[in-house]
């Protein structure tokens, strides 16, 4: 049975872009194919979630286990 982590993830970075072809005012984020996620490795566990939250994990374990050799306080926010 999984155990609670004893913090929480920090918000994900996002990322905004003007540009020439933008309304003057506007802002935009790039949309990169893939899930928008955040790692974390706490006290040798590792969480994978996305950006809203939900549990990644399950569908990708080989990052996990990768995962699991950072050192306890990485972070890590990206998309794969």
């Amino acid at each position: 049975m999984p155990y609670p982590v004893a913090w929480t993830l920090p918000e994900p970075m996002l990322i905004s872009v003007n540009g020439p072809d933008l309304p003057s005012l506007h802002t935009a984020e790039p949309k990169w194919d893939g899930f928008r996620t955040l790692v974390s490795v706490d006290a040798g566990r590792v969480v994978l979630r996305s950006r809203r939250g939900t549990e990644m994990g399950p569908a990708f374990t080989e990052v996990m286990a990768g995962a699991a050799q950072l050192p306890d306080g990485t972070v890590l926010d990206g998309v794969m």
